[in-house]
């Protein structure tokens, strides 16, 4: 079994003042691997005393010096891709299709905003005025356990570039990768302070890091629950904030879909990392005209998805991350039926083989209206619903009709086409036809899924102030 019993302040792996323990598992098996023991009030107060003493260097530094530390941690992070990948296999039971992209995208991402620095203007003439985006002070960073190094290095790597110092709280059930992630990160050579990571729950650690008096910033990904509680205690001293919540993303096959091509790439954004993903289109939109054919090859194409531990290369759908996220999926799963809704495949219980693990069976309901729970909360787990509609007018309303705006998904046999009904979607990303990430283009949520944005200039200026001189 792993001990985690160390933290990162001001340079050095030290223990924390926090004595509280918590179990580490590893889902595909349900055997605990480790313990992590966890920080408190105190250790926060610790990692923003460092990161605030680092800020006054930092902040004044220059763009090239930036730069260099940006590909001093993208060349610590790729040195141990594949020690990263084990961990993230073994803690988060991460199928190899997330983890081939999750694990490169860490070290990346420092890469991405590298290049996003040298072009970016820190001084610019706005008539009379002359503008400067100055650095908005220490930074929290308080990231989730679905993509453990990727939200730590992504934040980090905005807060870098912006002449940010950071303290970072990750999930307590991701320490074995944090511990990783943190060795990579203290091997590139950055002055101390600049990054702290404090493991701890949310409560505790997160709420003292949102209510700071020396946190000027708060960067958050997770559930919309607590990016409201995040977003209520950073008020109370003005604090930036940018959260990237929760979503319901529509899933839309247009009438003219090449159906042979579009099915594949519908399951797979709804079932993206094992359906653990707030991008993931859990809502598939159906034409009436086309349902039968779409439920049918839905069906099968689910059919031959493999459930399973992330060691097999064939899997496509790992487990959940916990017991408690578990018994949620499968609540859901129960409450769809109960609503009325029709299993068109999986349904309650472990998939066959599978008698240990906390493992779904890939679950799509028909017969549903965008009323019921499973098509407006956000389940978290591998179940999509079918929704079906007379045209694209009705077709649009029903995919904005939602709490949510983080992603949507357009599928059609004319890109021209998609692109016309994109434009009406109330999301901050649309995906055509299956395009690929662009890391450098804004991420973020219209309404309920957040405020601000991530990646790309965007990204860094939400790490920044500007501040006019008139002369």
């Amino acid at each position: 079994m792993r001990t985690i019993d160390t933290i990162y302040i001001n340079g050095r792996f030290v223990q924390p003042h926090g004595t509280e323990v918590a179990p580490l598992f590893n889902p595909a098996t349900e055997e605990q691997i480790g313990t992590v023991r966890l920080g408190d009030e105190q250790d926060v107060d610790n990692a923003v005393r460092a990161a605030k003493a680092a800020f006054q260097s930092l902040s004044r530094s220059s763009k090239a010096d930036r730069i260099a530390m940006l590909h001093s941690l993208n060349k610590a992070v790729s040195a141990r891709a594949s020690d990263l990948a084990d961990a993230m296999r073994e803690e988060y039971g991460a199928p190899a299709s997330f983890i081939g992209f999750s694990v490169p995208h860490a070290g990346t991402a420092f890469l991405h905003m590298a290049d996003t620095l040298k072009d970016y203007e820190f001084r610019r003439r706005i008539g009379r005025a002359e503008v400067e985006m100055k650095p908005a002070g220490v930074a929290a960073a308080i990231t989730p356990w679905n993509s453990n190094y990727g939200f730590i290095c992504s934040k980090l790597a905005t807060a870098i570039a912006a002449g940010t110092t950071m303290v970072i709280k990750p999930s307590e059930m991701s320490a074995i990768q944090t511990q990783l992630i943190t060795e990579c990160l203290h091997d590139a050579g950055l002055p101390n302070g600049v990054f702290n990571i404090v493991n701890g729950y949310g409560h505790v650690v997160g709420a003292a890091l949102s209510a700071h008096r020396d946190i000027a910033k708060v960067s958050f990904t997770g559930s919309t629950a607590t990016g409201r509680a995040i977003l209520q205690a950073a008020s109370k001293s003005m604090k930036r904030v940018t959260l990237e919540l929760g979503g319901k993303s529509p899933n839309i096959i247009l009438d003219d879909a090449d159906l042979d091509v579009v099915i594949p790439q519908v399951l797979a954004a709804g079932f993206a990392n094992s359906g653990q993903a707030c991008i993931a289109g859990t809502r598939i939109l159906a034409p009436q005209s086309r349902l039968e054919e779409i439920h049918d090859r839905l069906a099968n194409a689910v059919s031959m998805v493999k459930v399973g531990n992330g060691k097999d290369p064939a899997v496509t759908i790992g487990p959940m991350v916990s017991q408690k996220q578990w018994d949620r999926v499968q609540s859901y799963i129960r409450l769809g039926q109960e609503e009325g809704a029709h299993l068109i495949a999986g349904g309650e219980g472990r998939p066959e083989g599978l008698d240990h693990g906390w493992f779904i069976r890939p679950t799509i309901f028909s017969n549903v209206n965008n009323d019921m729970r499973i098509a407006r909360e956000e389940i978290f787990g591998p179940v999509l619903c079918v929704i079906p509609y007379r045209d694209e007018t009705h077709a649009i309303e029903i995919a904005n009709d939602t709490d949510y705006g983080l992603q949507a998904y357009v599928f059609s046999g004319d890109t021209e086409h998609a692109k016309q009904v994109a434009n009406r979607i109330e999301a901050g990303r649309v995906v055509i036809n299956g395009a690929p990430h662009e890391p450098l283009a804004p991420f973020g949520g219209f309404k309920q899924s957040g405020i601000g944005r991530e990646f790309g200039a965007f990204g860094l200026d939400s790490f920044l102030e500007p501040r006019a001189v008139l002369s």
